[in-house]
């Protein structure tokens, strides 16, 4: 998530819509939709609106994700206090 955070906002965008095209085409699988939902949880914190996939549910396990997500927070938060 810390990768993600770093982003400017352009970017982060961009890459969402890159990976959900990569996934359209067949490129990527569908596990990189936990990347998505790190990168909309990233998006939403800046006040960004991106949308799930309409197969978004189905396809990752929510607690999963979650898990996921504040594993990241609190690692990114760990290796601020270190520094």
């Amino acid at each position: 998530m810390d990768f993600y955070e770093k982003l400017p906002e352009e970017l982060l965008i961009r890459f969402y819509y890159e990976i959900i095209n990569n996934i359209k085409k067949g490129i990527l699988t569908k596990n990189m939709y936990y990347e998505i939902g790190i990168i909309i949880s990233v998006a939403n914190r800046r006040g960004i609106s991106l949308d799930q996939p309409s197969d978004f549910n189905e396809v990752i396990n929510q607690q999963a994700l979650n898990d996921l997500l504040q594993s990241e927070q609190v690692g990114t938060r760990c290796s601020s206090q270190i520094a």
